[in-house]
């Protein structure tokens, strides 16, 4: 009897044991927890301020996250430390728009699957009054000359980012320096707080248009500058390199993910329609199909 009793329960012992591998081999499991292991759900992407500011990654990326099983976590910065961010390996993926500082990490192989994304523009945004006359410059340039020698206040984002970058460029080519000088403002924060403060001042500032009109009910401040040559502004989506980071634990797969689902027909649509409901208008443009 003690032997009959031995056998039943190693017999028992071994159905469990095989129940519970199969168990793990996660036949009973979804198709989005096949696909990606739980430690690899969080995809760390590193943006500019107005991405987020505008609205869009808040319209965007609950359809991926649905769609893929990912998680993403954003980090909303300047574009300048976005890109630092990048080389140094502290995040998966990155959006952002100053294609001329993005090229040398896409030479240097910081970035691999570097995609044409989508563009709006810049314009400059003043009282309704225009102290400087701004609109009837010649040029962005002479605008810029006439807001320095009437010392207008102007406030600059002053955070190395995709728009103060632009912004510095412009000065430089009305042959200004403004560091230093009491007009000029340096906020040193995103784009949405920095209109927050032109518009306490009564100052100018550049911003992208997108964050203009997602503050537009917000602010008194007016477009007093838009359609010059080079004030166009461009967005690329890129991966971060996981072979520059052997020691880091880069999501390739998510980031992956990430730049096929933004640059996708169905997303690129999305991004054409955003704001058009509320503003008339969208705030970005779609542009993968065109390339790089």
């Amino acid at each position: 009897m003690a032997r009959i009793s031995k056998k039943f329960l190693m017999i028992l012992l071994y159905s469990i044991l095989l129940f519970s591998l199969f168990s793990l081999n996660g036949c009973t499991g979804s198709k989005t927890s096949e696909k990606i292991s739980p430690g690899n759900r969080d995809v760390i992407l590193v943006t500019t301020t107005s991405t987020q500011d505008s609205g869009l990654l808040d319209y965007l990326l609950p359809i991926f996250e649905k769609e893929t099983g990912y998680k993403v976590k954003v980090v909303a910065v300047g574009t300048g430390q976005a890109l630092e961010m990048g080389k140094r390996g502290e995040a998966d993926v990155l959006l952002t728009h100053a294609p001329a500082a993005e090229k040398e990490l896409v030479d240097n192989k910081d970035v691999i699957n570097y995609q044409l994304v989508m563009h709006n523009d810049f314009i400059v945004v003043g009282p309704s009054e225009d102290p400087a006359q701004v609109k009837n410059a010649v040029s962005v340039e002479a605008a810029f000359q006439e807001i320095a020698e009437k010392g207008v206040p102007f406030v600059s984002r002053g955070d190395d980012s995709g728009t103060h970058k632009k912004e510095l460029s412009l000065w430089k080519a009305a042959g200004i320096d403004p560091k230093g000088k009491s007009w000029y403002i340096e906020s040193g924060t995103g784009m949405g707080q920095t209109l927050l403060i032109a518009n306490e001042k009564r100052a100018y500032t550049l911003t992208d248009r997108g964050t203009y009109l997602a503050y537009r009910d917000k602010i008194d401040l007016t477009i007093v500058r838009e359609g010059d040559k080079g004030l166009l502004n461009i967005y690329h989506v890129m991966q971060v390199n996981p072979e520059k980071h052997p020691g880091k634990h880069i999501n390739s797969d998510g980031a992956k993910a990430f730049v096929e689902f933004m640059i996708s027909p169905r997303t690129q649509e999305l991004i054409g329609k955003f704001g058009v409901d509320k503003y008339g208008m969208p705030l970005f443009f779609p542009d993968a199909q065109k390339g790089n």
